[in-house]
């Protein structure tokens, strides 16, 4: 079995990250989920993956996340997916969706600013994926260090 944590590098997905780490049995595995648009600078630059102007290459945005994920919980491992430039959020959820299924996942860990009030006001993201029943759900709201 598996823990899954579909992660962008925002602040309530590195949230999500600990939380994984703090709630995963010694025998489970950790993985840290990525979908990346393939060769969309503008997406890649708003999750603070590339740095200024930093063409896109997949291999400096894998070896940046890879450091952020192992400095949040050392026992994580890192897998990219790669998906159309123009993914929605639909699309990136769908593949978050059968990534865990594939991965038997035992607990999806989702980090959400706006969980606590009607399920469906999860971000697009996480609402998706949240509605899978192939495996339980995990919301984060805050930050386990505040």
């Amino acid at each position: 079995m598996t823990v899954v944590v579909p992660f962008d590098n925002s602040e309530i997905s590195k949230a999500g990250l600990q939380r994984a780490q703090e709630i995963k049995n010694r025998s489970e595995a950790l993985i840290a989920v990525v979908v990346i648009p393939n060769n969309n600078d503008k997406y890649a630059r708003n999750h603070d993956w590339l740095i200024d102007d930093e063409e896109f290459d997949p291999e400096t945005i894998k070896t940046r996340l890879s450091e952020i994920v192992t400095d949040i919980a050392p026992d994580a491992r890192l897998k990219i997916i790669a998906t159309s430039r123009y993914a929605n959020p639909g699309m990136i959820a769908k593949e978050i969706r059968r990534f865990a299924r594939d991965a038997d996942a035992r607990v999806v860990v989702i980090g959400s600013d706006n969980a606590g009030r009607v399920a469906a006001t999860v971000g697009s993201v996480g609402r998706t994926v949240a509605t899978d029943t192939g495996y339980n759900i995990y919301i984060v709201r805050t930050h386990p260090n505040r």
